[in-house]
């Protein structure tokens, strides 16, 4: 999807209808070959079906190519195509293939289009062309999308620069290449494996103080309050789980020269605790607030009793529903403390509900090692620092 600010939208279409007309499509073992043919007939006939489906609700429909060989007429080729839509809502689905759709917008109408990508449930690559600050600023801290990149092509993720992975619809995590790749493939790890994982790079590391306090604020609380009922290993818990939360920092990550990256946690926004036992629900709960998310209690007679007993700083972070299991219910992440039955039950009545891939941490009753990796999401940003008018820090050496 390219969306283009309507007083370029004109000049830039017209440029890329010249693009496609250069395009060449055929055998991609010929080097003069841009375009190849999609995986396999049906995906053929699903991208095809799309694009006719745009012309019978009037949309224009632009295909051209030149064709490069015999084989055209027999593969699963599908000529380049580029459908101007009315609105961003029109696009449903991704679409797998060589399909360019475009909208226009209006500038003062940015944020409308923003919260429209953020609704299509979609999120793992954006990027974002303007010389101007704010425009940068605006999407960059608002956008749902796992790598954004500004001012440059938005393929090509390096890995160890450009950490890739998407969110929501687009991936559940962690990000290939990044920081907390590897602990996924881990049947066991150190409890501080992650605090260690990140020392080598902690003179990169830049916290947004505002942020972190504001993260840190419910979890202070929560630990007040373990102290003043004498609840001594929650206490404990929430002093671990601080040190290890790394929510809210932005680290920068080598590049080459005109290029900047950095890498960020933020928390996932809202964790469902499934416990029987209150210490269990506790210790869920201490986790959500470490890394800076809300809990989401299923309504029982152990979490009424529980909340009210609850300081309303606490009380905040924490909702409840009368049936998680309906798609009303809004989570991104599951903690779950119980017998392999009922997390098998767990994960088979998460899997059946719509929307994105939802995680489950599955831990035995009293069981404290909760992976706060699992409650977190991981953003990648890249930036074209010579685009802006050259290199400010290359320029100020010697």
């Amino acid at each position: 999807m390219l969306c283009l600010q309507e007083d370029s939208a004109d000049r830039v279409i017209e440029m890329l209808k010249g693009a496609m007309a250069e395009c060449r499509l055929g055998n991609p073992e010929r080097l003069s070959v841009d375009i190849g043919p999609v995986i396999d007939a049906e995906a053929k006939a699903g991208i095809e079906k799309h694009i006719q489906a745009m012309r019978d609700k009037g949309r224009a429909v632009y295909q051209v190519a030149i064709a490069d060989g015999e084989e055209i007429k027999r593969g699963t080729f599908v000529m380049p195509t580029l459908i101007e839509l009315e609105s961003f809502d029109e696009l449903q689905r991704e679409i797998f293939g060589p399909v360019l759709h475009v909208v226009r917008y209006k500038r003062k109408e940015i944020d409308q289009l923003i919260g429209q990508i953020n609704a299509s449930g979609y999120g793992l690559t954006l990027g974002v062309h303007t010389r101007i600050d704010e425009t940068i600023a605006k999407v960059i801290d608002n956008v749902n999308a796992g790598n954004v990149y500004v001012n440059r092509n938005i393929v090509g993720a390096v890995v160890g620069v450009q950490p890739f992975g998407g969110e929501g619809l687009s991936g559940t995590g962690p990000k290939a290449g990044g920081p907390l790749y590897l602990y996924r493939l881990l049947s066991t790890r150190p409890i501080d494996a992650i605090e260690q994982s990140f020392v080598r790079g902690d003179a990169l590391a830049a916290p947004d103080v505002r942020l972190r306090d504001a993260l840190s604020q419910p979890l202070t609380a929560l630990k007040t309050w373990a102290d003043s009922n004498t609840f001594s290993e929650l206490s404990a818990l929430c002093t671990q789980f601080a040190a290890q939360s790394q929510s809210g920092i932005t680290r920068q990550l080598a590049g080459p020269t005109g290029e900047r990256n950095s890498y960020a946690i933020l928390p996932r926004e809202h964790v469902l605790c499934l416990a029987d036992v209150e210490g269990d629900l506790l210790t869920q709960l201490a986790a959500v607030l470490a890394v800076g998310g809300s809990a989401v209690w299923p309504e029982t007679e152990l979490t009424k009793g529980l909340f009210s007993r609850l300081p309303k700083e606490i009380q905040a972070k924490i909702k409840r529903v009368a049936d998680w299991t309906k798609d009303e219910a809004v989570f991104d992440a599951v903690l779950h403390h119980g017998d392999c039955d009922q997390l098998r039950a767990v994960c088979q009545q998460v899997a059946q509900r719509g929307g994105a891939i939802v995680g489950v941490h599955g831990l035995s009753q009293g069981e404290t090692a909760i992976a706060l990796e699992r409650l977190v999401i991981e953003r990648a940003l890249s930036v074209n620092t010579a685009a802006a008018g050259g290199n400010a820090s290359l320029m100020t050496i010697g």
